[in-house]
């Protein structure tokens, strides 16, 4: 009878990644032969757990799985497809078991096959470690770590795109890159720079920048959202008029200011603030304040002491 994959990790079959993996998580870590030393059952059982993630974590083989069926299935692909390029070493580090640093089954067994043999490889040498012969199992040097880092950057330059010089300090000395920053990046998206990471045996890992918004003085950040004060003359708030507002985009926009308009009145400009997450600009909200200007002339004093006595 054909094996159901869906079954043998508990999950429905509209699970997600993340619901198979933590599924496969569970069950690996249970019957795991390193914590169940001669039960034959347990490692039957954690074969099987490993052949449907193996399958259930592959998008490809997942698909060709659910249009045709278990039995179809088996018929498509033999235990040495199903298992080409699967990392044990990667998975079993993740769950802090094994003791290798990374294994990679690749196929290439000669007709043979079975995931019997595919585990004897792994758990059949004397103590408990792996050969390398029949399948092609690879140990290879880890990588260094990965880095992450924060690239602060201006609004504008979230907005525009940009390109940055960083440095970054490796094991002889520092290092300078030139990064190149895409127009419309969100606060919180990374860029990925592969090996400029720290460094290992197997070479560098990789840097993950973290962008992050660099408000200038002035300028309120709220998610997606900007907020700037603009000042503008006592007689625009009393009589109303037209006010220039900077945009992140390094734009001016008119600002229509009704008569009567209080002092830290509000207002919304949609669509100029920063990339938002999921697509599209968040707004820039401009706060109206009175300027109140350093000096005054004779006639502006005059004239400002004639509003006074008129209760203004």
């Amino acid at each position: 009878m054909a094996k159901d994959y869906y079954e043998v990790l508990g999950v429905s079959k509209d699970a997600s990644q993340e619901e198979i993996k933590k599924a496969f998580r569970k069950l690996a870590l249970k019957y795991h032969p390193d914590k169940n030393k001669g039960n034959k059952e347990a490692e039957e059982r954690f074969k099987e757990i490993n052949e449907a993630y193996a399958v259930l974590s592959d998008p490809e083989k997942r698909r060709q799985y659910d249009t045709f069926g278990g039995a179809e299935f088996e018929k498509r692909y033999s235990q040495e497809d199903i298992f080409r390029n699967f990392d044990f070493g990667s998975i079993f580090e993740d769950l802090g078991l094994g003791g290798f640093s990374r294994v990679v089954f690749t196929g290439g067994g000669g007709g043979r096959g079975g995931i019997d043999d595919i585990f004897s490889q792994i758990f059949g040498s004397p103590g408990g470690g792996f050969r390398s012969s029949g399948y092609g199992f690879q140990n290879t040097p880890q990588k260094g770590r990965d880095v992450v880092m924060e690239l602060p950057l201006l609004p504008r330059e979230l907005v525009e795109g940009t390109t940055k010089l960083i440095s970054i300090n490796t094991a002889n000395s520092p290092e300078r890159i030139s990064v190149k920053v895409p127009p419309n990046m969100a606060p919180g998206k990374k860029i990925r720079l592969a090996g400029k990471g720290s460094v290992g045996p197997g070479g560098r890992g990789d840097l993950y920048l973290t962008l992050t918004v660099q408000a200038p003085p002035g300028v309120k950040v709220d998610g997606s959202d900007l907020e700037v004060e603009k000042r503008v003359p006592f007689s625009m708030l009393c009589l109303g008029g037209k006010a220039e507002v900077d945009t992140p985009e390094g734009t001016r926009v008119r600002l229509n200011v009704p008569a009567g308009t209080p002092c830290g009145k509000r207002f919304r400009l949609r669509g100029h603030g920063l990339p938002a997450p999921g697509g599209g600009r968040g707004d820039l909200y401009v706060r109206l304040a009175a300027e109140v200007p350093p000096g005054l002339s004779e006639r502006q004093r005059r004239l400002v002491s004639e509003l006074q006595k008129e209760g203004l």
